[in-house]
């Protein structure tokens, strides 16, 4: 479903060509340390080597037969090696080669993955700097609450996407392990000398123990590092939504030439990009859940997590990467509205100032904050209900503030620039501006 839309690079390493590709890997160098050892004779081990090949039409073939992915696999490359065939997945079972190979293909998702993440890093961090100054109103509850600066927004991202990173650097580092230790872990028939080599060439650190599989809690911290990533996009493409409606229209998603928004209303703009995005960040958390569930395994193993992982792996690291990709486009992208953010902050008409009023009744008149609070209110509820009025021309008329502030303590009140005096702050922590 998704692996229609995806990048044909993540889409390819869940493909069977790869998959069987690394079996056949393992395997080789399997033979490989055995013949260094001294325990596949060398002329064997180049038949191996040179020969080693597969099919994936005539492994599926073989699996109709055997009901066994490992095997037919094992028979179709045996088919091609000859007599030499004896020596390969000698003292391993299945799971050594199906898990490494997993662990294998993960590792290989999330380098494409964080790729993907410092472009969108970098694009955001780029708006971060171009609207560092730019007013706006701040939202609580939706409603409006102070001013702020939309390069505050970008500065939010780009830190959460720098934690996002750090995690799936992580998940990454978790999940890249790999084992060959037989049947239940005791490496029962097999050295682990031969478990050291084959990891360490797969780029691979040997886990320190497992059962028949690699503990699955590892699988579950990697799906769920996906899934806050997943959350961390739809978080933007909401915001992006939301500053998108007709009543504001402060920014937008870019609208193509040719683009069309609606069947029925032509003048529609519909910001449908970042709606794909919050719809698969959906998925992208449902599957969080799987791999949860995938923990608790029978005794030393048993195969529900094997059928339940061949979806959710591919569809989350598949979709997160095509969501990131979406949200990459979007942002470079990105329509900004400076007259529309302008008018949207004179929308109250003053009512975003009234913590500073109430600030500078309590410290200049030295009035109980209960009774300052009351003041500001007072005259808050009455502007909200007739729109001909301003919060500051209400006070400047009211001798309780009169008796305390001066129509220059009113002025300065009623001025954005303050509001904005830490922005400087908040970039230097974030590496944003030296």
């Amino acid at each position: 479903m998704i692996d229609r839309y995806s990048n044909p690079e993540i889409s390819k390493i869940w493909e069977l060509e790869n998959k069987f590709e690394i079996w056949k890997e393992i395997e080789i160098l399997a033979c490989e340390i055995r013949m260094k050892r001294g325990e596949v004779p060398s002329e064997d081990f180049q038949e191996i080597k040179t020969k080693a090949a597969f099919k994936v039409e005539e492994i599926l073939e073989i699996e109709k037969k055997v009901h066994h992915d490992v095997i037919a696999f094992l028979t179709n490359m045996n088919s091609y090696i000859g007599p030499a065939g004896r020596h390969v997945h000698y003292g391993l079972t299945s799971s050594d080669i199906g898990d490494t190979a997993l662990c294998v293909q993960m590792v290989q998702a999330m380098d494409l993955i964080l790729k993907k993440t410092d472009e969108l890093i970098a694009a955001v961090r780029e708006k971060a700097i171009q609207y560092r100054d730019l007013p706006c109103i701040g939202r609580s509850h939706g409603i409006h609450a102070e001013p702020m600066t939309l390069g505050l927004k970008f500065a939010l991202f780009f830190e959460e996407l720098n934690r996002n990173k750090k995690r799936m650097a992580e998940a990454r580092d978790e999940i890249a392990v790999g084992k060959l230790s037989g049947a239940v872990g005791t490496y029962s028939n097999i050295d682990p000398e031969i478990e050291a080599y084959v990891c360490e060439k797969m780029g691979l650190r040997v886990d320190p123990i497992a059962t028949q599989v690699v503990s699955r809690d590892r699988h579950a911290f990697y799906l769920s590092v996906l899934g806050v990533t997943a959350s961390s996009l739809d978080r933007m493409a909401t915001e992006i939504r939301l500053l998108q409606k007709t009543e504001g229209r402060e920014v937008e998603e870019p609208f193509s030439p040719g683009q069309k928004g609606s069947s029925a209303m032509p003048h529609k703009r519909n910001p449908v990009i970042c709606e794909r995005i919050s719809g698969l960040s959906r998925v992208i958390r449902a599957n969080v859940n799987v791999g949860l569930q995938d923990v608790a395994l029978w005794h030393e193993r048993d195969i529900s997590h094997s059928s339940a992982e061949r979806v959710v792996l591919p569809d989350s690291t598949i979709g997160l990467e095509y969501i990131l990709d979406k949200m990459l486009f979007v942002i470079r992208n990105l329509h900004v509205y400076p007259d529309a953010i302008e008018r949207t902050l004179g929308v109250t008409r003053g009512l975003i100032f009234s913590q500073k009023v109430l600030l500078a009744l309590i410290e200049k008149g030295k009035i109980v904050r209960e009774d300052a609070y009351l003041i500001v209110q007072e005259h808050a509820m009455a502007v909200w209900g007739n729109p001909s009025e301003t919060l500051k021309s209400r006070l400047e008329k009211d001798d309780r503030v009169n008796r305390v502030l001066s129509q220059k303590d009113l002025d300065d009140i009623f001025k954005i620039e303050p509001y904005l005096e830490k922005v400087g702050l908040i970039y230097r922590r974030l590496g944003l501006e030296s």
